[in-house]
């Protein structure tokens, strides 16, 4: 088969598959959302400050009370009319604002009463320039291969905002949406990087079973540990919704370990898969246990520097709770056995298991086939 015509069949199964993709967003988009906090009678709009009315600093710059500024509306139904507003000082909420700054402002209007207050600073183009130096980044040092792998990042994002959470809104289960985000996505991800070959269909084999026995590994630990999705610290909050909606509360926590270690595992599945490819190609008269065992050499290096990533990366998502922890100098007894570092500890653990079992999997996945492929 010439180039061309592989190009017009690529180029076909993914139309086709983009889409089955939209259709499959569009049924399952939530329009009528139950409404658990009133937004009537506020918005929260774009503005620019122009003045600082009244800054109360005292003489040795500590701020008492709020700024008192006036600002330009630059969107909604006051768009262009200069009003007065109020920031505070806050860590969460509020800003600390000079003439020329873009916020934020929350606005909640009577009749000719008017109360506007500063939200937070507007990030918006800094968010937009750091993602985009990111993916430009991507695409000049990955090259051909770079441009996919964005396509694919984006594809996973969608997937995630249009698949995944609506699925859940909706009263799916979140673990079974979760395997269905994982398979989607890693199929498509693997397809757009290497296309239709065996490689690619051992790695997302080898990916699907990675982290499904990750999400299996974090559900025996947590019987065993007596923790489930109801013990997580904003329980109050995802209760009280789930009270009002079809969301199942309790299956958020797996559901979560199954999305996030779903990138470690596809990178060392597609690693050893092409790295066992390659050999095989080089060096065809190789046996399944030789093609095996280099697979696994391969993966050996790779399984610390993976479990490093996952464990660091809850590590440092708990660093404020275990920075408490060492400045209360809570007797380890009650540190080990809450429920925050339980969980975390579930989810990096897990996590790593997915990617250390990985390794075999594929191995074995990948030899097997090539060898059953004629010469």
């Amino acid at each position: 088969m010439s180039d061309k015509k592989k190009f017009i069949i690529r180029l076909m199964i993914i139309v086709a598959g983009l889409a089955v993709f939209f259709i499959a967003a569009g049924r399952l988009r939530v329009v009528d959302k139950e409404e658990i906090v009133t937004t009537t009678g506020y918005t929260y709009e774009d503005a620019k400050v122009v003045e600082i009315v009244e800054d109360n600093l005292t003489e040795d710059g500590v701020r008492v009370g709020y700024q008192h500024i006036r600002i330009k509306l630059l969107s909604g139904d006051y768009k262009g009319r200069i009003v007065d507003a109020t920031s505070a000082e806050g860590n969460l909420f509020g800003a600390v604002c000079k003439e020329g700054d873009r916020v934020i402002v929350h606005m909640s209007a009577s009749g000719n009463t008017m109360n506007v207050s500063v939200y937070s600073k507007d990030r918006v183009v800094q968010i937009a320039i750091f993602v985009s130096v990111f993916l430009l980044l991507m695409c000049l040092i990955g090259g051909k291969n770079g441009v996919k792998s964005v396509a694919g990042l984006v594809f996973t994002f969608l997937s995630i905002f249009m698949i995944y959470i609506p699925m859940i809104y909706r009263g799916y289960s979140p673990f079974w949406a979760a395997v269905l985000i994982t398979i989607i996505t890693t199929i498509v991800t693997m397809y757009l990087i290497s296309g239709a070959t065996i490689k690619t269909f051992c790695a997302i084999t080898g990916t699907v079973i990675g982290v499904l026995l990750a999400g299996l590994s974090a559900w025996l630990f947590g019987l065993w540990a007596d923790i489930d999705g109801y013990n997580v610290s904003n329980i109050e909050t995802l209760a009280f919704v789930g009270q009002l909606t079809k969301i199942r509360i309790g299956g958020l926590l797996f559901s979560g370990i199954l999305i996030s270690s779903l990138g470690a595992v596809m990178d060392v599945a597609m690693s050893v898969s092409s790295a066992i490819y390659e050999i095989h190609c080089k060096a065809p008269d190789l046996g399944r246990m030789e093609l095996f065992k280099s697979g696994m050499n391969v993966g050996r290096d790779m399984m610390g520097t993976m479990s490093n990533t996952l464990i660091l990366a809850y590590v440092g998502s708990a660093v404020s709770t275990l920075v408490i922890n060492y400045a209360y100098d809570l007797p380890f007894r009650q540190i080990i056995n809450s429920y925050n570092i339980g969980i975390e500890i579930m989810q990096g653990v897990a996590g790593s298991i997915g990617v250390i079992l990985t390794v075999p999997c594929v191995a074995v996945i990948t030899s097997c086939l090539l060898k059953r492929r004629p010469r």
